[in-house]
């Protein structure tokens, strides 16, 4: 039987980064734009379509790495369509093993920061595993609506702290301020 989608145009994405940074929330963002879900589940009401497991829900923290499938075509269909797998990653240092696993089968991976913490120890540790595993990312920096919100500050942290020339693709128009 042939293959829906042709092996390369399939990529498989991890979500990784400190626990409460948002990952799981920026996941089912993802499925909700590509049309996987009607609705949009919540961590913190156990609705979250990534974290299944009854202990996940009942304390809205990710503890094994999820995947699902969306598919992309561009936002005019104008590319051949591609299948993402997004793998959503635990935060909390205690399922590290769990982010391990994941990276040895990654093409790429989104790092999420807390617009407020930056980059956190768990942030740290996953940014080496990617390192470890030549795994090529991009970095999201989530939660710009909270009080005391810092994109430049977040982004000198990268510099200082990840050793990474990160350069910002799109600038916040603003924040909420402290």
């Amino acid at each position: 039987m042939a293959r829906k989608v042709t092996l390369e145009n399939t990529r498989n994405i991890g979500i990784m980064a400190h626990i409460d940074a948002g990952k799981t929330t920026t996941t089912e963002r993802i499925l909700y734009y590509t049309g996987v879900n009607y609705k949009i589940g919540e961590t913190h009401d156990g609705t979250a379509t990534m974290d299944w497991m009854a202990q996940e829900q009942e304390r809205g923290i990710t503890i094994t790495s999820a995947a699902t499938t969306c598919y992309w075509k561009g936002t005019k269909n104008q590319f051949p369509q591609t299948r993402i797998n997004i793998i959503d990653t635990p935060g909390h240092v205690d399922f590290t093993v769990e982010v391990e696993r994941s990276l040895r089968v990654l093409d790429g991976s989104v790092t999420v920061m807390c617009a407020k913490g930056g980059v956190e120890p768990q942030s740290e540790t996953v940014w080496r595993q990617a390192d470890h595993y030549k795994v090529p990312r991009m970095i999201y920096v989530n939660k710009m609506d909270i009080m005391g919100a810092d994109f430049y500050h977040v982004l000198d942290m990268i510099h200082d702290r990840l050793k990474c020339n990160a350069v910002p693709i799109q600038l916040p128009i603003g924040s909420e301020s402290t």
